[in-house]
């Protein structure tokens, strides 16, 4: 099952919308952005300082203020509650660079349970693989980025790109994988050991990796 979770940061032009079947999250001001798109969404989840009020509808997680965990990654441990084992964030950009990295972490950790997960921005998107392989297709000029994260990341290949890899070794402390570019239709990234960050321009709207 795929969980779209609707943050209150910055969107795409072209908001990718969920299909009846997938679970909708609603993360605090989130909730403004879902009644905009005409999205019930099954839970809210947040301290609702961005909102401004405790939701009345629907099933409401409701959190204090004072927490170790962020709003999103509550909400993302609630769609693994349900089910969920791909994920969407949305809205998770764009506005303070803390939380920014704090959800690129998240990704992370879904890479790290075998779960699938994307970060839709307003022009670029992101996620971690961890053992494993993906096919970026190409959007607007292409660009493609990817890091070491948590660690160095071994048996590093990228094809189909400006500047390829093979087999390569990242470190967390090294911005070597910083603006690349697509050449073709896709790019091909895999990482045999530890976990690559990927951030890739969408273009006019957000495509499911393969």
């Amino acid at each position: 099952m795929t969980c779209y979770l609707f943050g209150a940061g910055c969107y795409p032009e072209q908001i990718p919308m969920p299909d009846v079947t997938d679970l909708v999250i609603a993360v605090d001001g989130g909730l403004t952005v879902c009644h905009r798109l005409g999205l019930s969404p099954q839970l809210a989840v947040g301290d609702f300082d961005s909102l401004g009020r405790r939701p009345n509808e629907g099933e409401v997680v409701a959190l204090p203020v004072h927490k170790d965990d962020t709003d999103m990654a509550v909400a993302l441990e609630e769609g693994v509650k349900r089910g969920a084992t791909r994920f969407v964030l949305l809205g998770g950009d764009g506005g303070r660079p803390d939380h920014t990295y704090a959800n690129y972490l998240l990704l992370a950790r879904a890479a790290a349970r075998g779960h699938t997960a994307y970060m839709v921005g307003q022009t670029y998107a992101s996620a971690v693989l961890c053992g494993s392989s993906l096919t970026i297709p190409r959007g607007g000029e292409g660009t493609l980025s990817l890091f070491a994260i948590g660690g160095e990341a071994s048996g590093v290949t990228l094809d189909g790109v400006e500047y390829p890899l093979r087999d390569a070794t990242l470190s967390p402390l090294d911005p070597l994988g910083v603006s690349n570019r697509i050449v073709g239709e896709s790019a091909r990234v895999s990482v045999r050991q530890g976990k690559v960050l990927l951030l890739w321009e969408m273009g006019e709207k957000f495509v499911f990796p393969s």
